[in-house]
């Protein structure tokens, strides 16, 4: 006789419920047996440790059967124009990449002054912002003299040569510690770094230090605080390149890397006023990065300006043998020209929603989509309003947890994830447990819906050449993440308020640091998408949008 099973007919009916499904008692009395064997897999298969960087065998890929890789030519050309050293540090600090790279390349500034710059900024300001996990001083003034020491000799290696960035703290660092924003992995050192930082290093960027980053790579909450928001330090960053978005924004680092999943580029730039380019699924290598969702997670540059973000992709685009999901497609971009005969268009619905609980469409676009929309018709680009089917686009999310809580299981499982300072019911504990009860057969069916969107973008990007919203009006941010289309999002104005319920835009976020009396100046942005590997079109248009609001060069007060 075979051993007898542990479970009943009521157990699997509560099991069923749990995910909406219901079956005749003679049914599920039939499961049982092979239920029974589901059990035994489970349990062995549990056994097995894997690391972080062990990818599934399935792999996504955003190109549906046809596609053709579009013909652009590669590298990013930039506006003529030379501009002259400002006295003042804090003018030198918030300086666009351009300017940045000419007055090293001209020897008007070395790489180590703008280092110490930026280092005494640090000093003073990072800790209120809690942006920082690990500032890496002695390391970044040793890399800013090599460079200078290059400089002296002729050598230029490109125009991020000799200036200092800030690192999303997910990215390995031979010798330097990498906590993932997490309090179990507060001590994890690494023996190598990220491809990223290879590339960067070659590029001849100077890595200051290790931004801080939300626990696990979500919400602006990690085990050194909750980062702040540089226009109201009183608010959460958003999440999770938290401390990306708040350095950039706060001029403490040329620029900054993030990383998104569902997003985390595009949150906290909308919170702190900076520009963030999403790149196309695949443009730029993940290895040696945390894995949070292997089908989903991209690395792209946080800045204060459309170019500067043009030239840290350039450096980074290329495929990479350590990420199997990376490839190599032409990048290049020529801000120098007015966009022109592009299709621009907007989805319907999304003015009227960006903004909720104001009187009119007109009050509720302002100051974002409504100034993109009126800068667009002054430049002849006329948006039209267009659609998408009908989906159940929010249902994508269950991928996200349960691959994250693949990513985490042996933290789940060894009860390690009650280390955790963030343990509400929106936090990753909640949600790791939870995803263990998500159906494999609806996970399927997601990857089909999946492809569903994948079709439906495809369709409407035959439409139109750039898309223009409000960040988190409509489905785009959810769709493009899961269909690996590229994003920009960039500033668009401002408005005076109280500070903002919620501290983070992230989904299920943290409350925010603290209440602050009076109002303050709030940044507005707007995100524009394009189709595969067309982050030209979303420079170029991105470049004459900012040019066209005049917004970009605004500082957070104080700073």
């Amino acid at each position: 006789m075979g051993k007898k099973s542990s479970l009943k007919a009521g157990n699997v009916k509560s099991a069923l419920k749990t995910i909406g499904l219901e079956f005749t008692r003679p049914e599920r009395r039939q499961m049982i047996a092979a239920l029974d064997e589901q059990i035994v897999a489970a349990k062995a298969l549990r056994q097995v440790r894997f690391p972080n960087d062990l990818t599934p065998a399935q792999r996504f890929d955003p190109r549906l059967p046809g596609f053709e890789m579009p013909k652009v030519k590669d590298g990013v050309t930039l506006p003529k124009g030379k501009a002259k050293l400002p006295h003042a540090e804090a003018d030198i600090a918030f300086a666009p990449l351009p300017h940045l790279a000419q007055w090293i390349a001209s020897g008007q500034i070395t790489s180590r002054r703008l280092t110490e710059i930026y280092l005494d900024r640090i000093a003073r300001f990072a800790p209120d912002l809690f942006c920082f996990a690990t500032v890496m001083a002695e390391a970044a003034l040793a890399e800013a003299e090599a460079r200078d020491a290059e400089t002296a000799k002729g050598r230029n290696r490109g125009p991020l040569h000799g200036l200092p960035y800030g690192l999303k703290d997910l990215f390995d660092t031979k010798g330097v510690r990498t906590g993932w924003g997490a309090e179990p992995y507060a001590g994890r050192v690494h023996e190598g770094d990220a491809s990223i930082v290879t590339r960067l290093r070659e590029a001849g960027a100077v890595l200051i230090g290790k931004t801080s980053v939300g626990a696990l790579a979500y919400g602006d909450k990690w085990y050194g605080g909750v980062s702040r928001n540089p226009w109201n330090p009183a608010e959460g960053s958003s999440g999770s390149s938290a401390g990306s978005a708040s350095a950039v924004a706060a001029g403490l680092c040329a620029f900054a890397i993030g990383t998104e999943t569902l997003g985390s580029i595009v949150s906290p730039s909308e919170r702190c006023g900076a520009t963030g380019l999403r790149p196309t699924f695949g443009r730029i290598s993940r290895a040696g990065g945390m894995a949070l969702c292997w089908s989903l997670d991209k690395v792209g540059p946080i800045a204060r300006g459309v170019a500067d973000c043009a030239l840290v992709a350039e450096a980074l685009v290329g495929a990479d043998p350590a990420d199997r999901d990376s490839l190599s497609a032409p990048f290049g971009a020529n801000l120098a020209r007015a966009p022109k005969g592009l299709r621009v268009g907007y989805l319907k619905g999304a003015i009227e929603t960006a903004r909720p609980g104001l009187k009119s469409a007109e009050e509720a676009a302002q100051p974002g989509i409504g100034a993109a929309l009126s800068a667009f018709a002054e430049m002849g680009l006329v948006p039209k309003e267009v659609t998408l089917p009908d989906l159940p686009y929010e249902s994508l999310n269950n991928v996200v947890l349960a691959e994250a809580a693949a990513a985490f299981e042996e933290l789940t499982l060894s009860d390690r994830d009650d280390e955790l300072g963030w343990q509400d019911d929106a936090a990753w504990p909640n949600l790791f447990r939870a995803a263990h009860l998500l159906s494999a057969v609806d996970h399927v069916q997601l990857d089909r819906l999946r492809t569903r969107v994948m079709q439906a973008l495809d369709a409407l990007f035959s439409e139109i050449d750039v898309l223009v919203g409000p960040p988190f009006a409509g489905p785009m941010l959810i769709a493009s993440n899961f269909t690996g289309h590229p994003c920009l999002h960039l500033r668009a104005g401002f408005t005076d308020e109280k500070t903002r319920a919620g501290g983070t835009l992230s989904v299920g976020g943290n409350k925010a640091p603290g209440a602050a009396k009076g109002k303050f100046r709030v940044p507005h942005g707007v995100s524009l998408w394009a189709s595969l590997y067309r982050e030209d079109r979303l420079l170029e248009v991105g470049q004459a949008l900012e040019k066209a609001l005049g917004v970009a060069a605004e500082r957070p007060k104080g700073l």
